[in-house]
Parts: structure tokens; C-alpha cells; sequence
């Protein structure tokens, strides 16, 4: 089994834990929000690690601890929407070999709506 598939498994079993009891049920019973909170702190840890990743070994393995966190995070996300790594797989694998610039034009356009 691939540790994308165990933690599935993982991730699944906290959404029925207590939130006293483990950080992820934490998160479910905190919502969208704060797992969104998380990842934007995770992807600003990411880019300050990536700015010194070239200076030293130990800077690159920063660098992989933070990605660690905020995929992990993502991950989370994903579970809390009912989702997991493989949906996330099928689409990266539907992608492949496709010009990211043609992917992008092939998108439909996303207009933004303002909320109130």
C-alpha cells in the first residue's frame, strides 16, 4: 500500500475521533476555513523555505519538510470534501502529456463574482 493510500485511510478514520483526541479531527471540526488557514500558512512556509533551498543540504531538506506539511494539509482538505489523493491522481494523469498551455485555453472560462 502507498503512503498516499494509508494516509486516506488515516484521514478517513479521524473524521469519526473526537477533536480532543487527534489534530486532524481538530481541523474537521474547526471546517473549511481553518484547513484553508492551515494551508496558506503551510504554502507561505513553503515559499520562505524555498528561497535558501539552493544555500545548503539542510535548507533542501527544510524545503521537502514544509512541502510535506502543506500537501498533508491538502490532503485534509481533500477528506473533509469527500476527496482523496486519487481523485487528484485521475486528474494529474488526464493531464499528462497535454501542453500546459493547452490545458489551460481547454478550461472554461471563470469569471469572478464579487461577494458581499
Amino acid at each position: 500500500m502507498s503512503i498516499l493510500q494509508d494516509l486516506t485511510e488515516v484521514l478517513e478514520q479521524r473524521k469519526r475521533q473526537r477533536p480532543e483526541d487527534s489534530y486532524v479531527a481538530t481541523l474537521y471540526a474547526a471546517g473549511n476555513n481553518k484547513i484553508l488557514e492551515k494551508i496558506g500558512e503551510e504554502a507561505t512556509e513553503v515559499i520562505i523555505a524555498a528561497k535558501d533551498a539552493e544555500k545548503t543540504p539542510e535548507s533542501k531538506q527544510e524545503l521537502v519538510k514544509e512541502v510535506a506539511d502543506l500537501w498533508f494539509h491538502c490532503l485534509v482538505l481533500l477528506a473533509s470534501n469527500d476527496l482523496n489523493s486519487d481523485d487528484v491522481l485521475q486528474e494529474l494523469a488526464a493531464r499528462f502529456g497535454l501542453s500546459g498551455h493547452d490545458e489551460k485555453a481547454a478550461r472554461p472560462s471563470q469569471t469572478h463574482v464579487p461577494t458581499e
